[in-house]
């Protein structure tokens, strides 16, 4: 039976082959790139989802598996020299260095789940997964260059640069909102006091029409007064 996709069409024997290919152990392939290229694709979640983790929680209080300290012990011991802030593909990815690094992975089958699962792993841990930055590593290589990374502090500049460009933003978003606060309240004011100058030139009309019309009142209650003594004379 063909396999099928979501829309019931046949899926290609390029995809079959793919998909089988991802279900291998990545030591399988050496390093075909194109092959690596689709273990990337597939890890790319796991990177986006790590280095969000690392961007809004201080990464020296990370944990990442259960064996953390394990991992970090039994990676000093047999790396003691490795530098991992900024790290050379040549001590991941030469002959020499998969004969060093071999036993150490098959420490962790069994330990760690998906030991050996394709991961992106950073060059430079205070940048990015960007192309320039990215190598394709197994996971408990990536495991135990980022816990040490992280207990040894040198994830914490990923840390620090998101927190301030975050900072920056709260500050600029909040001069924004007093700006147009501002404007309101000017807005307002000049609205109140057009009101109210209205109000009193209204005022004053009405007082004007009063004071006239008390005025006529007056004289036309003289012109009785008049006419009553006119006629008591």
């Amino acid at each position: 039976m063909a396999a099928t996709s979501g829309t019931d069409e046949p899926v290609s024997g390029e995809l079959m082959s793919v998909a089988h290919a991802l279900s291998l152990p990545a030591e399988s392939y050496g390093n075909d790139p194109d092959i690596e290229m689709a273990w990337a694709m597939r890890a790319m979640q796991h990177a986006e989802v790590y280095y969000k983790l690392i961007s809004s929680v201080d990464p020296q209080f990370l944990k990442l598996t259960k064996v953390d300290d394990q991992i970090y012990s039994e990676f000093r011991k047999n790396f003691e020299t490795l530098r991992i802030d900024v790290l050379d593909p040549e001590e991941l990815k030469s002959e020499s260095a998969k004969e060093k690094w071999r036993p150490f992975c098959l420490k962790f089958n069994g330990i760690v789940e998906d030991f050996n699962y394709g991961t992106l792993l950073r060059l430079d841990c205070s940048q990015g997964y960007t192309e320039e930055n990215t190598i394709f590593a197994p996971r408990i290589q990536f495991f135990a260059i980022e816990i040490a990374r992280n207990r040894e502090g040198y994830n914490k500049a990923v840390y620090i640069s998101v927190q301030d460009k975050e900072g920056e933003k709260g500050v600029n978003n909040g001069e924004e909102k007093r700006a147009d606060s501002g404007e309101e309240e000017n807005t307002k004011n000049g609205g109140e006091k057009g009101a109210d100058s209205g109000e009193e030139k209204e005022g004053g009309i009405n007082r004007e029409d009063k004071t006239d019309k008390g005025g006529e009142k007056g004289k036309e209650a003289d012109k009785e007064i008049n006419k009553s003594g006119e006629k008591a004379m």
